[in-house]
C-alpha cells in the first residue's frame, strides 16, 4: 500500500467515534480447483493452507520511524499524513498481553517482539481511521517489510474491547477465519439492515466490503469443525434487527468475551505442544515413512556430518509442506521452505548444510494419496 494511495477519510479523527469497530479481514484470492480434483483433498488443502508450520517462532514489530505511515485523501479533498505508530504504551501492552494468551494455551507456536522489522512476520500498525484489519496466516508472508500485515484503527486502551480485539486480530495471523461466516451457524442476516449499519461510523464500508467480511458464507471446505460458536473470538456482535434467523439473535448477538473453549481447543488442534522427544533423527540416504494423519506433522533432526549441498524431498503421492530451520541461540530461524501442495510434484529442498549446525525439519501432511505411504530422505 502506498503512502499516496487515495483512501477517502472523514475529515475528523474517529477516535471519539461511538460504536462497535468491525475487523476487514484483508482479501486473498482462493485457490481454484479442477471440476475433476478430489474433494476431499481440495478439503484438507483449503483448511490447512493458510496454517503456520507447528513449531514456528513469529516475530512482531511494532512500526516507530517517524517515516512509518502514509498521506489518505480525505473527503474534503485535502490530504492528510496518517502515522502507523502509537506511543500509548498501554496500547502496546494489550497487544503483547494478547499474543502471550494465545501462547499460554500451550500451543507450538512462539511469539517474539523484534526491533528490527526485516526480522518480523507480523509488523503492526496503529494508523487511526483505518479499522481494525490483518492479513490471514501465512498471507503475511507475501507483504513487503515496509508494509503492514495488522492495523488497529482506534486506540485499543481507551475502548472494553481492546483485548479481545487484539486477540481477534492475532487468531487472523494464526490463519483462524471470521466464526460468524460459517456455513454452519445457520444465520439468516437482514441484509440491508447490515449493509446500512455497517456503512454508518465508526466503520464506513462499502456494500462489496460488508458483504466480504460479513455476509459471504465460507465454503464448507474451508471451515474447522462441523459447529458454529456464537461466543468464538473470532465471531463479531451484531446489534438488533441484523439477524432474521436464529430467532433468539433478532434483539442481538454478543459473543462472551476472551477465548471461548472451543478457541482453545482447536488452536491446540493446529498447534499442539511440542516435545523435543518427538524429534526424529533424519541421516543421508535413511528414509523415514510419514505414518501420520492428515493435518499432522512430524519433526526431524539434522546434523550434518559434512559441509555440502544436500537435497532434502519427500516421496509419494501425498501434498505437504516442509519447512526447515537452523537453531540459532536456542531458537529456531527459518531457512528455506517449500509447499508441493496441489502439484503432481514433491516438496524438495536443495541447500547447503554446516557441520556441527542443527537443523529441524518440520514436514506437515496435507493429504495422503491413494498409495497411502509417504516418505521423505536427505541424499
Amino acid at each position: 500500500m502506498s503512502k499516496s494511495e487515495k483512501t477517502r477519510y472523514a475529515a475528523a479523527d474517529d477516535e471519539e467515534e461511538q460504536g462497535f469497530g468491525y475487523c476487514s479481514l484483508r482479501a486473498s484470492p482462493t485457490r481454484e480447483f479442477s471440476p475433476d480434483f478430489d474433494p476431499f483433498r481440495a478439503e484438507a488443502l483449503l483448511v490447512l493452507e493458510d496454517k503456520w508450520v507447528n513449531g514456528t517462532v513469529l516475530h512482531y514489530h511494532f512500526f516507530d520511524q517517524p517515516t512509518d505511515g502514509r498521506n489518505v485523501l480525505l473527503v474534503d479533498g485535502t490530504r492528510q499524513w496518517r502515522t502507523w505508530v502509537t506511543n500509548d504504551e498501554d496500547e502496546k501492552g494489550i497487544v503483547r498481553a494478547a499474543f502471550q494468551q494465545w501462547k499460554d494455551l500451550g500451543i507450538g507456536l512462539q511469539f517474539e517482539e523484534v526491533d528490527d522489522r526485516r526480522e518480523a512476520e507480523i509488523r503492526i500498525g496503529f494508523e487511526r481511521g483505518d479499522g481494525y484489519w490483518s492479513a490471514l496466516g501465512r498471507n503475511v508472508l507475501d507483504i513487503g517489510f515496509n508494509g503492514r500485515t495488522m492495523n488497529f484503527g482506534r486506540n485499543l486502551a481507551r475502548r472494553a474491547s481492546g483485548p479481545d480485539t487484539a486477540l481477534h486480530e492475532i487468531g487472523h495471523t494464526l490463519g483462524l477465519p471470521h466464526e460468524h461466516q460459517s456455513p454452519n451457524a445457520g444465520i439468516e442476516w437482514n441484509e440491508e439492515a447490515v449493509y446500512a449499519a455497517l456503512a454508518r461510523p465508526p466503520n464506513g464500508w462499502s456494500r462489496q466490503k460488508t458483504h466480504f467480511n460479513i455476509l459471504r458464507k465460507i465454503p464448507a471446505d474451508e471451515v474447522q469443525g462441523s459447529s458454529w460458536d456464537k461466543d468464538s473470538i473470532m465471531h463479531y456482535p451484531f446489534g438488533p434487527g441484523l439477524i432474521n434467523r436464529p430467532e433468539q439473535f433478532q434483539d442481538g448477538l454478543e459473543p462472551e468475551p476472551n477465548l471461548s473453549p472451543r478457541d482453545r481447543t482447536w488452536i491446540r488442534t493446529f498447534y499442539p505442544p511440542l516435545d523435543d522427544a518427538d524429534e526424529q533423527k533424519l541421516e543421508p540416504f535413511d528414509p523415514q515413512f510419514l505414518s501420520i494423519q492428515p493435518g499432522d506433522q512430524l519433526n526431524f533432526v539434522i546434523r550434518p556430518e559434512a559441509s555440502r549441498f544436500y537435497t532434502i524431498q519427500t516421496f509419494g503421492e501425498s501434498d505437504t509442506v516442509m519447512v526447515l530451520f537452523e537453531e540459532i541461540d536456542g531458537q529456531p530461524r527459518f531457512v528455506m521452505a517449500d509447499d508441493d501442495s496441489a502439484r503432481d510434484l514433491n516438496a524438495r529442498l536443495r541447500l547447503k548444510l554446516f557441520q556441527g549446525r542443527k537443523y529441524v525439519l518440520r514436514v506437515r501432511l496435507y493429504f495422503q494419496g491413494a498409495s497411502g505411504e509417504t516418505a521423505v530422505m536427505m541424499w
